[in-house]
This record gives structure tokens, sequence and C-alpha cells, in this order.
């Protein structure tokens, strides 16, 4: 099957982009990296009256690290942020999560907000966004907004992106705690499939030398990113493992797992516990180290 005939723009500047997306009567779509929009458009589960190409506009083609944020435009491939180094030293869990990413050739290709917007609940950085609390940039030809985290994530495929509306920016705050550090794991069929279970995680330690707190998020469990905060598993107890199991039996009680062709409900809450431990073990082994421990 091939995409419906379309309209297709390919604006030179932001405001070109804009006006694109705002004229009236026309379902558009942006066009980045393409990896996820054109295969649902070949399958005319996406069927726009018009594609904008945004590939031109240079200016949101950046990665970088300024006022306690790691800042990346909408241009910016997945290949981009994994090789950054400054993104890396300034929130190790981007590199970690974007290793998972499918295949070299779609991280050459596709971007990271675009990702983000796609609101995938089996991707990895919405999972990533959602536990940072990180900010969504976008504007249209009223303004621009930011929108939170928490607020940005609607449902399966489904983000607060109104039409009219393009993604311009994500926030990633950056590691805030001396003494903490960040860990992902998940599963998947084969490596770059879709993760059955993922889980990306958060931990620091306190002045005492133990566990200070913990906040774990999972892609593929729900139809948008869950975020839970361990804190309470774990707070006070020794930096070492003794206290994951207890951690990964209060996410598989808090966790509303649900049945797909690829896992029962079972399965996957089981999943997650085991993949709650090796996060949380990842995130405290950095953690220990960034304290001196």
């Amino acid at each position: 099957m091939k995409p419906r005939s379309l309209g297709y723009a390919r604006p030179e500047t932001v405001a070109e982009a804009l006006a694109a997306l705002a004229a009236p009567d026309v379902e558009a779509k942006v066009l980045a990296g393409g990896q996820s929009l054109v295969p649902l458009m070949s399958l005319r589960l996406a069927a726009p009256d018009l594609l904008v190409d945004i590939n031109r506009l240079a200016e949101l083609s950046y990665v970088e690290v300024s006022d306690g944020q790691v800042r990346v435009g909408a241009l910016a491939r997945h290949a981009e942020v994994l090789a950054n180094p400054a993104a890396a030293a300034a929130q190790p869990l981007l590199r970690k999560a974007l290793r998972f990413v499918a295949h070299p050739a779609i991280r050459n290709r596709g971007t990271t907000v675009g990702s983000i917007v796609h609101a995938d609940p089996a991707g990895e950085m919405p999972a990533v966004l959602a536990l940072l609390a990180g900010t969504v940039r976008v504007a249209s030809m009223a303004g621009e907004r930011s929108i939170p985290a928490g607020e940005f994530f609607l449902g399966s495929l489904e983000s607060a992106v109104q039409p009219g509306e393009l993604a311009t920016e994500v926030q990633f705050p950056v590691l805030p705690r001396q003494g903490a550090g960040t860990g992902f794991a998940e599963i998947s069929r084969r490596r770059g499939d879709y993760a059955v279970c993922g889980v990306a995680a958060i931990a620091w330690i306190g002045a005492d030398g133990r566990i200070g707190g913990a906040k774990t998020a999972y892609l593929s469990v729900g139809p948008s990113p869950v975020v839970l905060d361990l804190t309470e598993a774990l707070a006070g107890t020794a930096a070492d493992a003794t206290s994951f199991p207890v951690a990964a039996s209060l996410a598989r009680q808090r966790l509303a797992c649900g049945s797909d062709i690829h896992a029962t409900a079972r399965y996957r809450r089981q999943l997650a516990g085991v993949l709650t431990e090796r996060a949380l073990a990842e995130a405290l082994a950095e953690a220990r180290e960034a304290a001196g421990a």
C-alpha cells in the first residue's frame, strides 16, 4: 500500500513552516526524520493533506547544554544526541537510552524530538522525558509555549501538540545531584525491536552514604510512559542490591500492565520487576561513583 495523494511544502524558515501548518481546512503533518510517519502513511494509518518538510530549517539542528538543561532541537538526529559528549556528561540517561533506539540507520535519520512527539508508549525517549520531568517547546502563528512532560503525553500516539503547532525543542534537565546516577534496561525480542518492557531509573545517595531515593519510568506497560517514585522502598537502606527486590515488588504492585500479542500482563509485570532491579543497580553504581563512595 502507498500513501494517498497529498501536498508537500519545504519551508526555508520557521516562520514559513508555521504558516504552512496554519493553512485553513488542511490537515498538515511535520516531516523531519520520517521514521515513524512515513510507515504510517504507507499503511494509510495517517493520511495528511499536506506534509511540511522542515529539513531545511538548520536553526533547529542543535544539541547544547545551557541553564541546567540539555536542549535538543527539532532536527537533531538520535545519532547526534547519542554522540554528543556534553549532553552525555550533563545527563547520562540520554546516551544510555538512545543506544536502544532501533538500529544505526534509523538513529542516523530519526529525530529525538520527533520520537517524543510521536508519543509511542514503546519509545525510549518519551519515558526518559517523563522520568526527568522535561519540557517540550512548541511554536505556532500565535506564539510559543512550553509543555511539561507530565502534561505532554495524552495517550498512545497522542501528544499535547495541537494542529498548527511545531515542536521546536525538547529540554532534558541535567542530572541534579552530586551523588546521583541513572540506569536503563529493556528487553526486546530482537535488538532494535520495540521493547516488550523497559525501565529508566534515577537514584541518589544521601550524605550518610545510604540511598536517598529513586524514581523509575516504564515503557511498553501502558498507553503512555508510567513514572513511579520508589523512594519509600529504598530510602535509608544500604546502597547495595539488598533493597532492590523490595523496590521491584512495589513497582509490580503499582503497574497496571496490559496484555498484547507480545506478552501477557502477568509476564510483562514480572519483567518490569526484573528490569527495575537492573536499572536501579546501574543507577546506584553510578551514584556511588559520583559520591566518591
